[in-house]
């Protein structure tokens, strides 16, 4: 538990993937993607439970091979690329309390194409989540100012245009006011947001901004790349 509250992971794995095949088991640094984070898991000794929600059993036995229950497979209307997180954690949180006879509070998703996390930072995410009293808090990171939405642009058969036309305005970085990302490294929900409010954003929300490297894996140019942050991280180690 953490500070009184019941804990629950869940990990969404589907089998399809239309970018990598079979992404959830690809390796990073020597370890399946979704074996990676039973790795992490085993170190938050505040967790009550961590459960794979996915429709492919060589997902769930690598996922409980590495300390992640699978006593459930996701059924076929939520395992399509278009349905949203709300509905695979809503489905998962009521399969594990029907399971295990109890009541959670909190809700962790922690998605497998986020490799790079640490523990701390999924601990950080719940204690923000309890001691700020929100529904939901999600980690984030800036987001570099060449990709800022006013330095955006739109191609057409007339030409280019500014996709906020306020970027015409825009001489130097030092006008951008921030702008962040998701980085999918850990998201937390109470019960009552994803059960009752039927939200991952939730009403009071949270952000806890993380600095450094991370990586999302959608592309074989991602897995290389984390693979090269692992290897930095490591030799900067030595």
């Amino acid at each position: 538990m953490f500070a009184d509250r019941r804990c629950l992971v869940v990990v969404p794995a589907r089998g399809g993937s239309k970018g990598i095949a079979l992404k959830n088991l690809r390796e990073v640094g020597g370890r399946p993607l979704v074996a990676r984070v039973g790795d992490l898991v085993g170190r938050l000794d505040w967790l009550d439970r961590a459960v794979v929600s996915t429709d492919h059993d060589d997902i769930a036995r690598v996922a409980e091979a590495a300390g992640i229950v699978a006593p459930f497979r996701r059924p076929a209307t939520l395992s399509g690329d278009r349905i949203g997180d709300i509905d695979v954690l809503a489905h998962a949180l009521q399969e594990m309390e029907r399971i295990d006879a109890v009541r959670y509070d909190v809700v962790i998703m922690l998605q497998p194409t986020s490799p790079l996390r640490r523990a701390e930072d999924v601990t950080a995410t719940v204690g923000k989540l309890v001691e700020g009293g929100f529904d939901s808090v999600w980690t984030v990171s800036e987001t570099d100012s060449k990709a800022h939405p006013l330095k955006q642009l739109v191609v057409d058969e007339a030409g280019l245009d500014y996709y906020d036309p306020a970027g015409a305005e825009i001489i130097a970085r030092q006008q951008l006011r921030p702008v962040y990302h998701r980085n999918g490294v850990a998201y937390a929900f109470t019960r009552a947001c994803l059960l009752e409010q039927r939200t991952i954003k939730g009403a009071r929300n949270g952000a806890l901004v993380l600095d450094g490297l991370q990586a999302n894996i959608d592309t074989e140019l991602d897995l290389l790349w984390a693979d090269f942050i692992l290897a930095r991280t490591d030799t900067a180690g030595k």
